[in-house]
């Protein structure tokens, strides 16, 4: 039951977030002036389909993993009155625009309301105002345990949050890590939270730190509760984070191409970059399957608050590689459009057809390859 959840929360969020995208191309585009013929929930094959009161077909359908819109006229040569490429450039960047726009928006109103209840510090400079914000830190949990070492053979599991130490309280990693080699050797009495009970088990710790005092990896989880001030971090967390998220894009694309480039080389130091630079690539990338295998355990075991802050970063995601120059994306329709309109040739409807079929082409074979990576990650 508790994978049934995570597979169906997973998939409401990306739909959810998918569709609010296509809904601001929608809007956008009445608002215009451009007709909009149909939009849908899910892909095809269909499932129920309605004609609604402004003539837009709304569609149901049985693949469940996000949505579209449909606009009359959507090539940019077409000049029929109500066509997509018939209202004027500023008019056509606004409606390209409104999805990566409409899943920013939904992230900056997510975090604003996890700033008013609890907005997970992961960032060492994570945007607060000092005098209307409260940090908060979590129990300090264990995150990893290796195999055979004191923790493990205790009964220790991850998610465990240890309480107290030795008749200590506990109110952070380091000062556990403290306690920890104050008592080298010795059988010690841990109190800990296990699936919300408090348990007492008693552990006899390793000799030395080199060889591994507890063999147990150590997290904690800092929040931030602002009142007054939540919009500001709300938004201003919204554009921290979309920085972060070009910032990482960049890299990964930098690691990319270096990668590839010194695979060329016959200097066996060089070649052991490249695939560190390509296995960089290889962990940083995740596909629906990689997001949907993140989605899952922060359903089942994080809490509300962690699942909602995955959602505005997913959504961050989105916006952020919606503008990406990448043909079939809107940045990259934008782009193409822009192109064409600085050397001044036409973009007749065959050639645009061209131009974004082989970027869909080269983005599905890239969303196969990564779909199939992350599939290997699970084995």
């Amino acid at each position: 039951m508790e994978l049934l959840f995570g597979v169906i929360t997973g998939l409401i969020i990306l739909v959810f977030l998918v569709v609010a995208h296509e809904l601001g191309h929608a809007i956008v585009a009445i608002r215009n002036g451009v007709v909009v013929e149909e939009f849908g929930i899910g892909f095809p094959p269909l499932v129920w389909k309605k004609k609604l009161k402004n003539k837009i077909l709304f569609t149901v359908n049985w693949l469940p993993l996000g949505g579209y819109v449909k606009l009359q006229g959507e090539n940019d040569a077409a000049d029929k009155k109500g066509d997509y490429g018939a209202v004027s450039f500023f008019k056509k960047t606004k409606i390209l625009l409104a999805g990566v726009l409409m899943n920013w928006l939904i992230a900056a109103i997510l975090l604003t309301g996890l700033a008013l209840t609890g907005l997970p510090k992961v960032l060492p400079d994570q945007v607060m105002v000092s005098n209307d914000t409260t940090v908060i830190s979590s129990p300090v949990e264990v995150a990893s345990l290796t195999k055979d070492f004191p923790a493990e053979k205790a009964g220790l599991r991850v998610g465990d949050k240890i309480l107290k130490f030795n008749g200590q309280d506990v109110s952070s990693a380091y000062e556990l890590i403290q306690l920890a080699k104050q008592n080298l050797g010795k059988t010690v009495t841990v109190i800990y939270s296990s699936g919300g009970i408090e348990k007492t088990v008693k552990i006899t710790l390793g000799q030395s730190s080199a060889g591994g005092i507890l063999g147990a990896g150590l997290g904690q989880r800092d929040v931030m509760k602002s009142t007054w001030s939540a919009p500001i971090v709300g938004v201003a967390t919204a554009a921290q984070f979309t920085v972060v998220t070009i910032q990482g894009v960049g890299n990964l694309i930098g690691n990319l191409v270096s990668g590839l480039v010194l695979q060329l080389s016959s200097n066996p130091d060089t070649r052991n970059q490249a695939s560190e630079d390509l296995k960089t690539v290889n962990d940083s990338v995740a596909g629906p399957i990689g997001i949907l295998g993140t989605i899952f355990p922060a359903a089942q075991q994080a809490g509300f608050n962690q699942l909602v802050f995955l959602t505005a970063i997913i959504s961050l995601s989105l916006a952020v590689m919606n503008i990406l120059p990448i043909p079939a994306l809107d940045g990259g329709r934008w782009f193409t459009m822009v192109i064409f309109r600085l050397l001044k040739k036409d973009l007749n409807k065959e050639r645009e057809e061209k131009i974004q079929a082989i970027g869909f082409s080269i983005l599905m074979g890239l969303t196969v390859l990564v779909t199939i990576t992350d599939v290997a990650k699970l084995f």
